[in-house]
């Protein structure tokens, strides 16, 4: 389950911050990164982009891994919920509450809601996933390690975000900003996703309002 795999990965990080271990660049697998947000801006590489060749289908998602009858999607909403909903043994959800960081919008049920890539699967492509296998990509468009990876968001906000970066859309509400650039820098590093220019514009800019901000990722690649 997503919180049991998340226990684990916090557990792992606090005891690599604790013996002082911050790579750079040059990190493995495994390996944590503790930098600022601005920091890990600065960090990540800088390249043009190239859609050619995308494809959703190329990046298997919405798997269930622990065969535990709850896919990937499913396993997102239920970690998220602020009440937790029934759950039945074939992984139908009723009731619950939820709470939209994109938006800042309460949903009672999770009918309203949908699972956001904070990177879209478009903008991995774009960003390195092309040269990916396709069990990586499987990976990322799965990967319940990080929870800043997938998000439970209200739907409409989802179709609004598509497959844009931060240069061409940031949450509706405001004071969400400084959490959305700091997962997007997290998903980027522990991925080994790029930017493009513009991207690295809006992320300066937007960092402004919160440079001193720590994120620790464990990475992925």
């Amino acid at each position: 389950m997503r919180r049991f795999s998340f226990l684990v990965s916090t557990l792992l990080t606090a005891a690599a911050v604790a013996l002082g271990t911050a790579p750079g660049a040059g990190a493995a697998p495994g390996d944590t990164v503790s930098t600022t947000v601005e920091q890990a801006i600065e960090k990540l590489p800088v390249a043009a982009e190239d859609s050619s060749g995308y494809n959703a289908a190329k990046f298997r998602h919405w798997t269930d891994p622990d065969q535990d009858g709850c896919d990937t999607r499913a396993e997102v909403i239920i970690a998220e919920a602020t009440t937790p909903p029934a759950v039945d043994g074939r992984c139908t959800i009723t009731g619950g509450a939820w709470h939209s960081y994109y938006d800042k919008r309460d949903h009672s049920g999770a009918g309203a809601l949908d699972v956001d890539h904070l990177v879209p699967l478009a903008e991995a492509w774009r960003s390195g996933a092309s040269a990916w296998t396709a069990d990586e990509r499987e990976r990322f468009a799965n990967d319940l390690g990080d929870p800043r990876v997938l998000a439970a968001v209200t739907a409409s906000e989802k179709r609004l975000k598509g497959d844009r970066d931060p240069a061409r859309w940031e949450p509706s509400d405001d004071s969400a900003d400084c959490r959305y650039i700091a997962e997007w820098a997290a998903v980027k590093g522990r991925w080994k996703l790029s930017l493009d220019a513009s991207e690295l514009a809006a992320l300066q800019n937007m960092v402004a309002e919160c440079p001193t901000e720590e994120i620790t990722y464990e990475m992925a690649l």
